[in-house]
């Protein structure tokens, strides 16, 4: 196999173990205890630190801070590690972090998880293959992910929750309990409260614009959105409600968020 190539700019520190193929992007800093697999890839900017070791083909991407302490006041510097498998690909700004020795020392990442950008995975975690955690996505401390796991994007889930094999959590859930193998997850979801008082305010609405939209508002509660507003754009309106009501018929394939 091909020599690693490393960029001259990169820091490894004496101690470091880079396998062979693996490259080295500009401005990496790797730490003396790390151990990088053969052919794997780290682009700019990427920091690895503590006793961690990275499989084999695993591409990480800039801004990532791989192996630093644990976000966890009982972690007093002792030794733990943390273990990312094969074949990953860590995006931009993803944390992952080590054990705590209360936790059994050890983080353990398997194989071709996909992590994207600033997703988060904390002490003594355990992630099966193949995992995917979208865009923000935090697990906290003592968490087990089983294999094919799918959190989804700016989800949460608490510390010591297990989620079963091939299970979802849909975007912008908090996970609380255990989740089943093969189950579907899905928070509580926004709805339409109200106007945005302060805003109007700002941007100068009058208070007869103000009722217009109370009134418009109340009108589209409890029916048909497009068809109450198809009849109300048939009769005289205010500015702000004709704004209101173009964007309610113009096209989208999407439903609406109805006043509650």
């Amino acid at each position: 196999m091909a020599e690693a190539g490393i960029h001259p700019s990169a820091v490894i520190e004496p101690g470091a173990e880079i396998g062979p193929g693996a490259l080295i992007g500009p401005f990496c800093v790797i730490g003396p205890k790390v151990r990088i697999g053969a052919g794997a890839v780290l682009h700019s900017h990427v920091a690895i630190s503590g006793d961690t070791s990275i499989g084999e083909g695993t591409e990480i991407f800039p801004f990532a801070s791989i192996g630093a302490a644990p976000q966890d006041l009982k972690f007093q510097g002792e030794d733990t590690r943390l273990e990312i498998g094969a074949r990953n690909r860590i995006r931009e700004y993803v944390t992952m972090n080590p054990g705590t020795e209360g936790g059994g020392g050890l983080t353990r990442i398997g194989d071709e998880g996909l992590f994207m950008a600033g997703a988060h995975v904390a002490h003594d975690c355990m992630i099966g293959d193949r995992v995917i955690l979208v865009n923000n996505a935090s697990v906290a401390g003592h968490c087990v992910l089983e294999d094919e796991v799918i959190v989804g994007g700016l989800s949460g889930v608490h510390q010591f929750v297990r989620i079963g094999r091939g299970a979802m959590i849909g975007a912008v859930t908090m996970v609380t309990a255990d989740v089943i193998p093969h189950g579907l997850v899905q928070g509580p979801r926004g709805h339409l409260d109200g106007l945005n008082l302060v805003g109007l305010k700002r941007r100068g609405a009058s208070r007869a614009d103000i009722a217009a939209l109370r009134d418009l508002l109340g009108a589209l509660r409890g029916g048909s959105l497009r068809e109450t507003a198809r009849s109300r754009a048939s009769g005289p309106v205010s500015e702000m409600e004709r704004e209101v009501l173009d964007f309610i018929l113009g096209p989208s394939d999407r439903s609406f968020l109805a006043p509650q």
